[in-house]
Order: C-alpha cells, then sequence, then structure tokens
C-alpha cells in the first residue's frame, strides 16, 4: 500500500479524532472533526475564529490523530490564504462531504474558514513502510 493510497483510503471515515497538546496546561487533547485526505496530507478546517485546537497547534505544531484504527503522528499547520495546499485541502475537503463542485462554489463556502494541513512526521512514515 502506498502512502498516498493509504491516507486517501482513509477517507472512508467520517471523523478524525485530533489530539493536541494545550498550549497553556500542556495536557492532551483530543477532538472529533471532519477531515479529508489528499496527496499523502491530511486536511482539516472551521469557520470563524481560530478554535483552541488551532491555538494549539500554533504553539506546538506536534500532533497524534486516530482515523479508523490507524494512529497517525504528525506536524500541524495553519494554511494562509494564497498557499496552494490550502486550495488542494479546500477542495478535498468539499468534495467529500458534499460531492463535486466548481471553484466558486468551494471558494464561497470555505470564504470565513481556516484550512489546517497535517503532514504525517518521517518516524510515523518509517513505520508503515517497516
Amino acid at each position: 500500500m502506498s502512502e498516498k493510497s493509504g491516507f486517501e483510503e482513509s477517507n472512508k471515515e467520517k471523523f478524525i479524532y485530533l489530539t493536541t497538546t494545550g498550549r497553556k496546561t500542556g495536557r492532551s487533547y483530543t477532538k472529533e472533526l471532519w477531515f479529508a485526505a489528499a496527496s499523502g496530507k491530511i486536511f482539516l478546517s472551521h469557520e470563524g475564529s481560530h478554535t483552541d485546537w488551532m491555538k494549539n497547534i500554533a504553539r506546538n505544531p506536534r500532533v497524534n490523530a486516530r482515523i479508523g484504527t490507524r494512529n497517525i503522528e504528525a506536524e500541524g499547520r495553519i494554511l494562509r490564504e494564497n498557499d496552494l495546499s490550502r486550495e488542494l485541502g479546500m477542495k478535498s475537503l468539499y468534495e467529500k462531504y458534499y460531492g463535486p463542485a466548481s471553484k466558486a462554489v468551494i471558494d464561497d463556502w470555505f470564504e470565513l474558514s481556516t484550512v489546517v494541513e497535517l503532514t504525517p512526521t518521517e518516524s510515523f512514515l518509517g513505520k508503515v513502510h517497516s
């Protein structure tokens, strides 16, 4: 199974369980979120102001996640407006949950949203391919 196909196969699951480290407490916090996997990355989003899990990622990008029975170690980053990965994330998220749509519809849907990208760590990828 290739790294890319392995994550795209995860799209059959509805939720990801994202665990971040609290920026104030240092404790682990887990949140159930919608997600989409594409091109070896995992994308998350939220409309409105940054949530605690986003603020935690901004402070400490190392996260753990569970999709189905698969545990993932990753680095998270909040994508800026002009980041090419943001376009891929928006398209992947929208089409996973709502089906195909034009770029204009997707752009409108995510107008007030922040998109977050999770990149599996090298140590995790080494475990997958061992």
